[in-house]
């Protein structure tokens, strides 16, 4: 609050000022602004208390953490839903609908991934990794999503996310997830050979990687995979392009990714 400038006039002959009611006034209206102000500012301090604002963070949950410990604490049906709906997320912006058709069991990262991008992964640590397979309306294509949660804080995952960002690591065909072949299902026949396209992707606001890798349900090899952004591509003319396995596996970790932020948000929420 800005106050008028002191009177600071020597001359003795200047008549005094009476200290008459508008002085009062001026007074009474000051001590008012005081009071108001200082009403403000502990009103700030209440609400950024309870918003969980302050600058120190005491008391309030921590997304990134809370995030990596939803690989236990969230059933299976939330982080990988039954049926999932990607509207506009086929070729041309058509619809497409994903059917779960297996979970696989968590675990370690073991065999599920190959043993290069094992090592590219190597600095997050593998706390856990969990997966499931789902097919498309038509059942002629099958897309395994995978959720890895890592043992990686904050600054590494950031600087992961950078490496494959400034290499281009989510591209490279010798660093492609594995797919989950369940048995009895599609994509018993979804093993290496049968990967056609795929994307990956570090995630900064989560210690987890998330990828998807989708193939066709009848088993054949694929000579040419592509990364699912090249695949996407306006006038891309492979086979995997053509069938838009590109936008299965992008589509797909995309909804995926979302429904994982969603659960995550609840669990950082103060209770009123």
């Amino acid at each position: 609050m800005s106050l008028a400038a002191p009177d600071t006039q020597d001359d003795d002959t200047a008549r005094p000022r009476p200290a008459g009611p508008r002085r009062r006034s001026g007074v009474a209206a000051a001590a008012a602004c005081v009071m108001l102000g200082l009403g403000l500012i502990g009103g700030a301090m209440t609400g950024s208390w309870l918003t969980g604002d302050g600058s120190d963070g005491a008391g309030t949950p921590d997304a990134f953490t809370a995030a990596g410990d939803l690989w236990h604490s969230v059933p299976v049906d939330r982080l990988f839903p039954p049926t999932v709906k990607g509207d506009g997320a086929g070729p041309g912006g058509a619809d497409r609908v994903w059917t779960r058709i297996a979970v696989a069991p968590d675990s370690g990262c073991g065999d599920a991934l190959d043993p290069l991008l094992q090592k590219v992964l190597a600095p997050a640590g593998c706390l856990r990794l969990l997966r499931a397979t789902y097919t498309d309306a038509t059942r002629s294509h099958v897309t395994t999503v995978g959720l890895l949660f890592t043992k990686a804080d904050a600054a590494a995952m950031g600087a992961l996310h950078r490496r494959f960002e400034e290499q281009g690591l989510d591209s490279r065909r010798d660093l492609m997830p594995r797919a989950y072949a369940a048995k009895g299902t599609v994509a018993a026949g979804f093993g290496d050979g049968q990967r056609a396209s795929w994307t990956l992707s570090v995630l900064t606001d989560a210690p987890v990687v998330a990828y998807a890798v989708s193939g066709f349900a009848d088993g054949r090899t694929v000579t040419e995979p592509q990364p699912a952004e090249d695949a996407m591509k306006a006038g891309a003319t492979t086979p995997t392009a053509q069938a838009g396995l590109g936008h299965d596996a992008q589509g797909l970790a995309d909804r995926i990714e979302r429904s994982l932020r969603k659960t995550a948000a609840p669990a950082t929420e103060k209770p009123s």
